[in-house]
């Protein structure tokens, strides 16, 4: 299960050759898959005849119902809310469930902590990936960013270029990215690409496709590139007004570049005057890509909510200890009580 279309469509491609050749039946279930394909996948899930579906929150859904669910994989986990990764998991009888994610949200992190969680650690990049540079730049220097794509572009490499969360509202959102998209139009002309949450899915697709291609170098987007999409020759990531975004937000997106062998940078891009904690925010995101320090700084400033309830943020229970710094107490105390 993937948080987005676009991601369990890539995840589908990858994983049909693999399953063709271990003679597995595999299929795509997503919100775009309608009437008779859509049928013929659910009977398929219902009488075990398809062994493994790909799919997006479709996939836990009342109408779906698989003959017996043995093992559930949650990717990106981070995007899902903790009755969303439930509802997957009650599909079945005693599922075995994996989560994955760069980016693990505090809640995953304590959890983690007190052993309702195994924990697998992939610490190293995948082989022949080149470390990010990331920059902080104030948006007063806009021109001199727009000046260095255009210098990058020239030189064959391809450009991400995120708008801000403008509020809760996806049409603000819309109307920057829009905006932002015409300005680049200006000096770019149709190299430029535009993608948001609103674009019927086919031309989401279609317009990822042409940016997968190199038919345009610049993919102006709102944050539904966060996870997952892969296009190697993508080597600059540009996040406007990054202060308005959250650590783990900012790493998923950074994580977009560096995918091929050519040396990538993450420009930030900020309004000041930075408050305390988007300051904080912000030179962590400078000093590391490591994800779990990345998490656990986003831990120290926001707190992990409750372990027995929903909350996924917010100040713990306990009366003296804290996870960020009594984390290997936690551990020996946990192998005592077992």
């Amino acid at each position: 299960m993937a948080p987005t279309e676009i991601l369990a469509r890539q995840h589908y491609e990858r994983l049909a050759p693999m399953a063709e050749q271990a003679g597995l039946t595999i299929a795509l279930l997503t919100g775009r898959e309608k009437g008779a394909a859509r049928k013929t996948v659910l009977a398929g899930l219902a009488d075990g005849s398809i062994q493994i579906a790909v799919g997006t929150h479709a996939l836990f859904q009342e109408g779906v119902a698989f003959l017996d669910l043995g093992v559930a994989v949650v990717d990106e986990q981070h995007r899902f809310g903790v009755h969303q990764r439930l509802a997957l998991g009650s599909k079945g009888e005693a599922v075995d469930i994996l989560v994955m994610t760069a980016t693990p949200i505090p809640r995953t992190l304590a959890l983690t902590y007190f052993g309702d969680m195994d924990v697998s650690v992939l610490s190293e990049k995948p082989a022949g990936r080149k470390p990010i540079a990331t920059k902080l730049i104030s948006i007063d220097r806009l021109d001199e960013v727009i000046g260095g794509i255009g210098r990058a572009i020239a030189n064959g490499d391809q450009v991400y270029w995120v708008c801000p969360l403008v509020g809760e509202s996806e049409s603000i959102d819309l109307a920057a990215a829009e905006e932002r998209y015409e300005t680049l139009q200006r000096f770019f002309g149709d190299q430029v690409g535009l993608v948001h949450g609103k674009l019927a899915g086919r031309d989401k697709d279609a317009a990822m496709e042409r940016f997968s291609k190199g038919e345009t170098k610049i993919l102006v987007s709102t944050t539904v590139i966060e996870v997952g999409v892969d296009v190697p020759h993508a080597t600059i990531m540009v996040v406007e007004h990054a202060e308005r975004f959250g650590l783990a937000q900012l790493h998923q997106l950074r994580g977009r570049i560096g995918r091929g062998s050519r040396s990538s940078t993450c420009l930030l891009v900020y309004k000041g005057p930075l408050g305390q904690v988007a300051q904080a925010r912000l030179e962590m995101m400078r000093q590391t890509e490591d994800g779990f320090r990345i998490a656990e700084e986003d831990l120290r400033l926001r707190g992990e909510g409750e372990v027995l309830g929903t909350r996924q943020s917010g100040l713990p229970g306990f009366k003296l200890a804290r996870l960020d710094l009594d984390g290997d107490l936690l551990a020996a105390a946990r192998d005592d009580a077992r």
